[in-house]
């Protein structure tokens, strides 16, 4: 079997949206999902910060003891 160097690269998943596209080509209906996709991303963005902050405090709180 010979060595080939773009056997182990796997495609990548299509973004749903990319930061920046242009979306002059968009119909509203498109660009109401993407905007329901990133309202949810944010979301899901805001509760780890929320996780990382609470693990943080917690842990400030156990070495000040």
């Amino acid at each position: 079997m010979a060595f080939d160097p773009f056997l182990e690269e796997k495609p990548r998943p299509k973004l749903a949206h990319e930061l920046g596209q242009d979306l002059s080509l968009l119909s509203v209906s498109e660009l109401d999902e993407r905007i329901e996709i990133l309202e949810r991303e944010i979301e899901r963005l805001k509760e780890a910060r929320g996780r990382k902050e609470a693990s943080r405090t917690a842990a400030s709180a156990f070495f000040k003891s």
